[in-house]
């Protein structure tokens, strides 16, 4: 059991959390890999530089082959003169790459069990729903005191809490499904509302079961 602040009312309480849902242990290079797959998605790869053929400008010899006391040298587009071609340069790629689906949904799993070893994780009731207002949802992080660096995470897709704090630095807002071990570690603190932590129990309380019972069959 691991204790959790819990903000309902206007005011905030401990409660007392069962996080075997989520794993007993951290898997840290199923984690890293994932961190990084994540990461290198978002690559744009559009990086890109020019070689001696695309560079513009002639052709002609600069100077006679010899006699002249200097090296001998052809074009100004030569990747040894400045404003020249690159030798090998980069070119757009993609960067993208894909992990099993298992393997993801462990990643996200062991990153979620390490906020709640760690004590950073938070439930929160109250946010706007009516009208987006920045006080308002800052005040609940506040009270919960995770107001510095925090992922806010709905069951759903609420535009109301993400027009709330999508102007707060170092906060994020992310949807359930869209949830992913890299969001989850980018900020040291976890909130979630009642409605996205019954569904994260209820989902990975099924996956636990399922291994449990793998094994002993």
């Amino acid at each position: 059991m691991v204790e959790v602040k819990v903000y309902k009312g206007g005011s905030v309480a401990t409660r007392d959390v069962d996080a075997g849902a989520f794993g007993t242990k951290v898997l840290g290079r199923t984690l890293k890999d994932a961190v990084v797959m994540y990461e290198a998605n978002q690559r744009q790869g559009t990086v890109r530089a020019k070689t001696r053929s695309q560079v513009r400008g002639g052709n002609k010899k600069l100077y006679p082959q010899k006699h002249t006391g200097r090296a001998r040298m052809g074009t100004t587009k030569s990747p040894i003169w400045r404003g020249g071609g690159r030798i090998h340069p980069p070119q757009p790629r993609d960067l993208s790459y894909a992990m099993p689906k298992k393997a993801r949904r462990v990643a996200l799993r062991n990153a979620i069990f390490t906020k709640f070893r760690d004590g950073e994780v938070g439930i929160a009731d109250g946010w706007p729903t009516d009208a987006p207002s920045t006080q308002s949802a800052v005040a609940i992080l506040s009270q919960l005191d995770m107001g510095r660096s925090v992922t806010v995470v709905t069951d759903g897709a609420d535009k109301t809490v993400y027009k709330s704090l999508r102007n707060v630095p170092l906060v994020d807002v992310a949807c359930l499904d869209d949830l992913n071990a890299r969001q989850v570690l980018l900020r040291r603190y976890l909130v979630l509302t009642p409605a996205a932590y019954e569904s994260l129990e209820k989902r990975f309380a099924q996956t636990s079961a399922d291994q449990k019972q793998g094994e002993t069959s």
